[in-house]
């Protein structure tokens, strides 16, 4: 797992520990010492930590103007055990939230695992987006799976073209373009 480093090919356009408006702005990472893990395996250190002792992310790129962001997610998903769901929301998604983002990408192809606790802070998530939504795309299938047997596929957009993108080939307002396509098409 400490190979596993968060895409950088956008770094050029945006870096989170640089953006004032970020909750990781100013976060300084090692190359060389690898110190937070998921279990007993060692993640790259470029990943940050938001509260989660088995999850970690990357803000890969964030637009105040047209509202979105994009994260990258390493790890297991617990929320039966560690809450996580709750870290994510008040330590990273309502500080963004409170910068104008209601527009959300998930990447979610190196989440090995999710579990389910009650889907209260989904519900709340997807309320104060309001105008906007939570995409999550290429997560694995018995992640998809989990998350329909728990009923979170009411809060989070994913399935069927927004699991099969190839994100990596489009710069952010390209991915950002083709995930509100999707979208669009969902919601009418």
């Amino acid at each position: 797992m400490q190979d596993i480093e968060p895409y950088y090919h956008w770094r050029e356009l945006y870096v989170a520990s640089e953006d004032e408006l970020s909750p990781f702005h100013g976060a300084l990472y090692s190359e060389f010492e690898f110190t937070n893990t998921v279990y007993n395996y060692y993640i790259h250190p470029q990943w940050d930590m938001f509260g989660s002792s088995t999850l970690y992310l990357k803000i890969l790129y964030a637009d105040y103007d047209r509202q979105f962001a994009v994260i990258e997610f390493i790890g297991e998903w617990n929320d039966a055990l560690y809450n996580d769901i709750m870290f994510l929301k008040r330590e990273v998604i309502e500080p963004m939230m409170d910068e104008g983002i209601i527009k959300f990408i998930l990447i979610g192809e190196s989440v090995m695992n999710f579990h389910a606790s009650d889907d209260c802070y989904y519900e709340e998530w997807f309320q104060d987006v309001e105008e906007g939504w939570i995409a999550a795309i290429n997560f694995r299938e018995h992640v998809l799976k989990e998350f329909e047997r728990n009923n979170i596929d009411f809060y989070l957009a994913f399935g069927g073209e927004l699991n099969e993108l190839n994100w990596r080939t489009f710069n952010p307002v390209e991915l950002l373009q083709r995930v509100e396509g999707v979208m669009t098409k969902r919601l009418n």
